[in-house]
């Protein structure tokens, strides 16, 4: 082709039909999941699958499942397998048996009736047949309360205790911080994750907005008695059951007696109901100053109720409200009065 022949742009055509063709990704390239499917609906399967994975996690979580206990997961509320029927007895001709043939005697596990060597429960039995009663528990409790004389001998109690499901799935036991001859006692619900791995009541996220709320009033962990409603943390940080307040409550009201604090603040909903034997919600008990009486006290105790920190990182908003209480604790308190007796 001549010059003449050529586009007025000076350029030559493409005469090869393959030209224009798209252009293929060099080397083995495999688009998809390898289900059939193009990349976008491969991408928007597998996040379709994430976010149901994480529905389901979120889920075991709120229902307090947020720990590994065991390499299998075992179902706690399957009813014991019932006893297995045994089998027909055919009839069979007899067999004439070599002298001194004696018969097989069972072992002692099979006289047990348990179906586990030493009359111990068989595995498949659950663990609240294996548990003493809730009324059994509590007398227990209230017995190994009643004889410490002094907080360490409550630990000891505490450790020795085994009426509490909380105890076989916690950490620590979480009886105290702060000082035992404090005047002021502040009592909270149960103990956290942080609190559980250090064994202390208060350490986490709520326990440093406790200290900051404090310090204004002038006090701090060397100035007040610190513990929980339970002490050992709930999985999850489930709401206590009956059974378990039940079974620490013995222990709670000896700590009061052997504290013998002047006030009380109580953090939270349900250590101010158990205590106060209260039914009404804490934003309607809170700030109002109510007495606290047990048996082994010699007067009744002033106590506020007030919002939990640990609320008050959920709703920062109510923090007016918990300051408001603190600062009337505290005029009382350095006061050294009762409100609900002075004139």
């Amino acid at each position: 082709m001549g010059i003449a022949d050529r586009p007025a742009g000076g350029h030559r055509k493409a005469t090869d039909p393959g030209a224009n063709r798209r252009r293929r990704p060099r080397g083995n390239l495999r688009l998809g999941d390898g289900r059939g499917r193009p990349p976008v609906l491969a991408c928007k399967a597998m996040s379709n699958e994430r976010d149901s994975d994480l529905r389901r996690l979120a889920w075991l979580v709120e229902s307090g499942a947020d720990e590994a206990i065991e390499e299998r997961p075992q179902n706690r509320l399957r009813p014991p397998k019932p006893a297995a029927d045994p089998p027909h007895e055919t009839t069979r001709p007899e067999t004439t048996r070599p002298a001194g043939f004696a018969e097989r005697q069972p072992a002692p596990s099979d006289i047990s009736g348990t179906g586990s060597p030493g009359g111990q429960p068989a595995l498949w039995q659950s663990e609240e047949s294996a548990m003493t009663s809730s009324d059994a528990a509590v007398a227990s409790a209230r017995h190994l309360a009643a004889e410490a004389q002094s907080i360490e001998d409550l630990r000891a109690a505490l450790l020795a205790f085994d009426g509490c499901a909380l105890k076989a799935t916690a950490t620590n036991l979480c009886l105290f911080d702060g000082n035992p001859e404090a005047k002021v006692m502040i009592i909270g619900e149960a103990p956290g994750a942080e609190e559980d791995r250090q064994g202390r009541p208060f350490v986490g996220a709520a326990g440093q907005l406790l200290d900051r709320m404090l310090a204004p009033i002038g006090l701090d962990r060397q100035s007040v008695y610190i513990t929980n409603l339970l002490f050992w943390r709930p999985p999850g940080n489930r709401n206590p059951t009956a059974a378990e307040v039940a079974a620490c409550l013995p222990f709670l009201q000896r700590q009061v007696e052997l504290v013998d604090p002047s006030h009380l603040l109580l953090l939270g909903a349900s250590s101010v109901r158990t205590l106060l034997a209260r039914q009404e919600g804490i934003l309607k008990l809170r700030g109002r100053w109510a007495h606290y009486q047990q048996a082994g006290l010699s007067r009744p105790l002033p106590a506020m109720p007030t919002l939990h920190p640990a609320y008050l990182l959920r709703q920062p908003a109510q923090k007016r409200l918990a300051w408001r209480d603190f600062l009337a604790f505290a005029l009382a308190f350095r006061a050294g009065e009762d409100p609900l007796t002075s004139s």
